[in-house]
């Protein structure tokens, strides 16, 4: 009985080993199951590979306004004053020449408030020292006329009297030649008569007359020389009076010539005086139009950059920054230096904007929810502070119809990111490419393809 029962004993301390033993053993389906398992999952990875992947380019910056009237400015007085008035408090709207600012004067030149009427009176004067100018010419110019014509008459009637000289002249020469000639003939006669009366065919009393007839053609010969000299002489005095009326003339025109550069010189310092004053007083005018500064544009007064009444500013002193009204918003993105020549003018972009939730995907831009689409309106051709390149991207227009316009409320300032879609790859190559550090693909988008685009 006792062998028994330990034999038993033995059996069921046996049979509890065998069953937990069994219990241990993996089940022969479990390997296939496993394997199985991951063959799909190795199918489903290499399946993934090859999903086209739209390549993007990211980028960080701020919303911004596409034209440059439409960025926030500085209001600036135009000249130095002091503030007497504040016509606006900050965050208030403005339409275009509303008041901002009126301050008063404090440069000494434009103390004077009678400072134009006093200008209109220094114009005046100087408009008649201009007419007195004028007439001085005027008469200067008659006076060189009268003495031109009364030149004319006292140089014809010299002219003249030199002319009758030369006659005089020419008349008692030939008068003296011809009695010259007579002398000669006398002469001749005598001496035939000297040698006729000694030969006895003259008489004595012949020979006296013919003697006292030389004597006078000798006489009439003197006479005529010196009348001849005279006639000369009297040529010489009407040259040398006809020389002496020529210089006086010259003389007197050469005053009168001066007399008109002087007033010449003082009509012209009269108008360059004129000129002056017209414009000191029309600086004037505009001067004391710029006591107000206005608003350059409809906006909002974003923040007043001077404080208080009575405080002096400087000419070209900013006091106030103005946010113009509806502007034209765009996004201000900076990119790499390496990414730059990959974007196009033409080039789409998604953007999701700081305060509007959003869920982006990289690679698939056409599941993305609370993104905006966009497109790049400018590239900068020099690189910004850091080395990155900015661009411009302005809402595209017309908005189409899958994406919602940009929401109203965006502010200049707040930040944006964005990705500038490229073409379409496999996902393959894009892990291949961010292993390497290559620059995305240059190859061009096949005609039509727009998958994955908004």
């Amino acid at each position: 009985m006792g062998k028994s029962t330990g034999h038993i004993t033995q059996l069921k301390n046996w049979e509890e080993l065998s069953v937990q033993a069994n219990s241990k053993i993996l089940n022969a389906n479990g390997p296939m199951m496993l394997g199985r398992v991951l063959i799909f999952i190795f199918a489903c990875f290499a399946v993934l590979l090859f999903l086209p992947y739209r390549q993007t380019i990211p980028g960080r910056g701020t919303v911004t306004a596409l034209r440059p009237e439409d960025r926030a400015q500085t209001v600036q007085n135009q000249i130095g004053g002091r503030i007497e008035h504040w016509a606006v408090r900050e965050g208030q709207e403005v339409k275009k020449g509303d008041t901002i600012l009126v301050i008063s004067e404090t440069s000494q030149s434009y103390f004077d408030p009678e400072l134009p009427t006093r200008l209109n009176e220094q114009l005046d004067a100087k408009r008649g020292s201009e007419t007195a100018a004028v007439q001085k010419i005027d008469a200067t110019k008659a006076q060189m006329k009268a003495m031109t014509d009364g030149l004319h008459f006292q140089m014809k009637a010299a002219e003249n009297k030199v002319q009758q000289a030369k006659n005089y002249v020419s008349i008692d020469s030939a008068e003296l030649l011809a009695v010259q000639k007579f002398y000669e003939t006398t002469k001749v006669r005598l001496e035939r008569y000297e040698t006729g009366y000694k030969n006895g065919l003259f008489s004595l009393t012949d020979i006296e007359t013919r003697r006292l007839k030389l004597q006078e053609d000798n006489a009439k010969v003197i006479s005529q020389r010196n009348k001849l000299n005279n006639s000369t002489q009297n040529l010489l005095n009407s040259t040398i009076e006809l020389d002496n009326i020529r210089a006086k003339y010259q003389e007197s025109i050469s005053k009168a010539q001066s007399d008109m550069s002087s007033a010449i010189s003082s009509k012209a310092s009269a108008q360059g005086d004129i000129a002056k004053l017209k414009n000191d007083i029309s600086n004037i005018r505009i001067r004391r139009g710029l006591y107000v500064v206005r608003a350059p544009q409809d906006g909002f007064v974003v923040k007043t950059l001077k404080a208080g009444i009575g405080e002096n500013i400087k000419e070209g002193e900013s006091v106030a920054t103005l946010q113009p009204k509806s502007p034209m918003v765009a996004a201000e993105l900076y990119v790499s230096a390496m990414d730059v020549p990959l974007i196009l003018d033409t080039s789409d972009v998604r953007l999701q904007f700081e305060g509007w939730p959003s869920v982006q995907f990289a690679g698939w831009p056409s599941v993305a929810v609370g993104t905006f689409a966009g497109k790049v309106s400018s590239i900068d051709l020099v690189s910004s502070a850091g080395g990155k390149y900015r661009l411009l991207v302005s809402q595209t227009s017309p908005v189409p119809t899958k994406d919602e316009p940009w929401p109203a409320q965006l502010r200049q300032g707040s930040g944006v990111y964005g990705r500038i879609i490229l073409r379409s790859v496999p996902l393959w190559y894009e892990i291949w490419r961010q292993l390497n550090g290559f620059p995305p693909s240059l190859e061009k988008e096949p005609a039509g393809d727009g998958k994955g685009k908004k």
